[in-house]
């Protein structure tokens, strides 16, 4: 029981995340229809290693295969990939499984994790914080709802553009206000 009650309160991290960071921001702007429809899951892995990642990863990609009410999965990886090259490694395997399985054009993996960098700005960016995430994520979706998303956007290419522009143009305390106390380690790493 105490372990499920911790659980709980990993699972409950995640989803206000993504209820006052991707939902409230607006960061991606095809996520709020299914969320309210209940047709993304949030599932935990008790992974310890990339192997145990990968059959855990496997599993969620067979259930969104056998079950089209699920839209999308967020597979939380508390225990796993904790150091972001790490994680930048096993979405090598990732990929590699997508292909292998024959999934490649039918799911995508988005990325997400507390130290997520982009190569190409410094380390105090606020642009970071579009794709960092109380713990490493992986994001799996339904290509064809993109497909969707796209048609329904025309402007889709922009998204990625304009959500590092709103984050640029929040206060600390706003941040602070959005993200919680990892907005405050998460700038203490960026800083050392």
């Amino acid at each position: 029981l105490m372990s499920e009650a911790a659980d709980q309160v990993v699972i409950n991290s995640v989803r206000r995340w993504f209820e006052n960071a991707v939902l409230g921001l607006n960061l991606c702007p095809f996520a709020a229809a299914p969320y309210k429809k209940g047709a993304l899951r949030f599932e935990l892995s008790q992974a310890a290693n990339d192997e145990n990642c990968l059959i855990d990863l496997y599993l969620n990609l067979d259930r969104l295969d056998k079950d089209r009410e699920i839209e999308s999965i967020i597979l939380i990886c508390q225990q796993h990939l904790i150091r972001f090259s790490d994680y930048n490694q096993f979405l090598s395997l990732a990929d590699q499984m997508l292909v292998q399985e024959g999934w490649q054009g039918i799911y995508q993996i988005a990325s997400f994790h507390p130290d997520y960098r982009f190569a190409d700005a410094p380390a105090e960016d606020p642009a970071h914080w579009t794709n960092r995430s109380p713990y490493p994520l992986l994001h799996l979706l339904r290509e064809s709802s993109i497909d969707a998303a796209v048609n329904a956007c025309p402007n889709i290419g922009q998204i990625p553009e304009q959500n590092i522009e709103k984050l640029r143009s929040l206060t600390p305390e706003q941040m602070q206000a959005i993200f919680g106390a990892q907005f405050t380690m998460g700038n203490q790493r960026s800083m050392s």
